[in-house]
């Protein structure tokens, strides 16, 4: 293959920005040496804080700048990252000890203390991190290097929760950047992982810029997954923002960028024909997509108006909007994944047969619907986040509902989802999503089966206490067989009640150049360590 030199490629590549209005050429003389990998995400980065947000974009951020205690390795065992850890023989206290060579962005040491904020911080943001805190008696610094958690009584999720891969990923920050209340967003970016954020070249909604952190001191074991040593082998990555798909296709196959995160399913045939090009889906257990609701006003505070939209929608008519090819996709009516060790069906008829439209019909005629037009969220700048608002508005307006479809991008959907506000005031009735495996393979992993309402619940806000007994079961649950009673308990009542709407699973292979080695799967990806890249 013929490789152009660094600097051609540069000036290549601005003019495909330049074409997109996406601001300034990449050509700058000191980058000429350096050694850095250009990609095109599955969303543009603006919000920043890997908290605040379940994001993907934002927790992929993350884990550029940040590091972990604990980390969860390929075959899903938790693995020391940051720390190594102790539990007492009453499994009561959990010693967490942090390795030797850890250093903030900025040059200072991490400590036990930063970590307990850190901990304190996404306690209050993530669903795991949300029960665990609520089995916690104490959390605190005895010194330096050790961090000491005491529970009220045994807690089967201490190290899943706190080595958990996906969003809310539990990440290391300064104490005085993790006292940030928890509902503010931070305002720094100073991590201990394996590259440094570039605050200077970051532009909202054109480009993100990542440098190795040259004193980060990696662990000497084999990545797996999230674990392992993380060793930065570019000195710089670039995500670069492409709002036309084709663009950043043409781009890839030409050499203007490296890697592309997701490549429209139609277009997979052409990338899969380049030689230059290798198809992969990291993450081999895929995604859940998913529809939630509003359930603070009207008309989805009624139940049934809410089962009324259940059974108007079917998978399939979502996923062969969505992905198209079946080898990419599958019909699965358990929240907690197909093929997954808690995998259960109960609740799903209709979604995946697709017989619900007239029982939708019947069921909102007699709901006391008035009419009022439903505000979904659309954005249109996502692969896998385009069809579903629009097969849904379909559906929901055969079924005799008012649909108002609001055409956006997904970084304003996820801005604007956090508001309560009523729908007339910038705010909204109904937004898709998509959950990685790893974010709802359990009833404590996954946001969506929170029952919390306006108190730590994530968006939509159903307040559910019964719900919130039954996660409380499943976490006691001290055998599979009690855990599986349990999620399937919980399955059929989250269907009753319709939390949210499965939508199916599916699988979104990436492309990048062969010039590009060592990239890494799994439930978190794409992670730019391990990658090398050649000329």
């Amino acid at each position: 293959m013929f490789h152009m030199p660094p600097r051609k490629r540069f000036t290549v590549a601005s003019r495909v920005l330049r074409g997109l209005a996406l601001g300034a050429a990449l050509t700058v003389p000191a980058l000429a040496e350096a050694k850095t990998l250009t990609a095109v995400m599955h969303s543009d980065l603006r919000v920043t804080d890997p908290i605040i947000t379940t994001a993907y974009i934002t927790r992929d951020h993350g884990y550029m700048v940040y590091d972990t205690l604990l980390a969860t390795d390929s075959n899903f065992k938790i693995q020391p990252q940051m720390a190594d850890w102790k539990v007492s023989d009453d499994k009561l206290t959990y010693t967490f000890t942090l390795r030797d060579g850890l250093k903030w962005h900025d040059g200072a040491p991490v400590t036990a203390e930063d970590c307990v904020a850190s901990l304190q911080r996404w306690g209050k943001r993530d669903g795991m991190g949300q029960k665990l805190m609520s089995f916690t008696a104490s959390i605190e610094a005895t010194d330096p290097k050790t961090v000491t958690l005491k529970l009220k009584e045994p807690y089967g999720l201490v190290l899943e929760s706190i080595g958990k891969p996906s969003s809310v990923v539990p990440f290391m920050m300064p104490k005085r950047i993790a006292d940030t209340p928890a509902d503010k967003a931070i305002s720094e970016q100073i991590g201990s992982g394996p590259f440094k954020f570039v605050q200077a070249e970051f532009q909202p909604g054109v480009k993100a810029v990542y440098e190795k952190n040259k004193d980060y001191v990696p662990r000497k074991e084999a990545p797996s997954w999230t674990s392992g040593g993380k060793v930065a082998k570019v000195d710089r990555v670039e995500w670069i923002t492409m709002a036309d798909a084709q663009t950043a296709v043409n781009a890839l196959q030409s050499g203007d960028i490296d890697f592309m995160e997701n490549p429209s399913f139609d277009i997979l045939p052409v990338l899969t024909a380049n030689k230059e090009l290798k198809v992969e889906a990291l993450d081999k257990i895929g995604f859940q997509t998913v529809g939630r609701m509003n359930f603070l006003y009207p008309p989805f505070d009624n139940l049934k108006v809410r089962r009324a939209a259940f059974l108007a929608l079917n998978q399939k008519d979502i996923l062969d909007a969505m992905i198209g090819n079946p080898e990419y996709y599958k019909i699965c009516g358990a929240i907690f994944m197909c093929d997954a060790p808690l995998a259960n069906d109960a609740g799903s008829e209709t979604l995946v047969k697709g017989n619900g439209m007239a029982q939708a019909k019947k069921l909102l005629a007699e709901s006391g619907y008035d009419g009022t037009p439903i505000v979904i969220m659309a954005p249109g700048d996502v692969v896998t986040l385009k069809a579903q608002p629009i097969v849904a508005a379909q559906a929901l307006r055969e079924a005799g509902f008012k649909v108002d479809l609001q055409a956006t991008d997904w970084q304003t959907v996820v801005t604007r989802r956090a508001s309560q506000k009523p729908p007339k005031e910038g705010g909204w009735n109904m937004f898709f999503t998509n959950w990685a495996a790893a974010d709802v393979i359990n009833p404590i992993a996954s946001l969506p089966t929170s029952g919390k309402g306006k108190n730590g619940g994530w968006f939509g806000w159903p307040e559910d206490a019964k719900l919130e007994s039954m996660r409380d079961a499943y976490a006691r649950s001290t055998s599979p067989e009690e855990q599986k009673k349990a999620a399937a308990d919980i399955q059929a009542y989250v269907m009753e009640q319709v939390i949210y709407i499965p939508l199916g699973q599916y699988k979104a292979p990436s492309a990048w150049r062969k010039s590009l080695t060592g990239v890494l799967d799994g439930p978190a990806t794409p992670i730019f360590w391990n990658i090398d890249k050649s000329e």
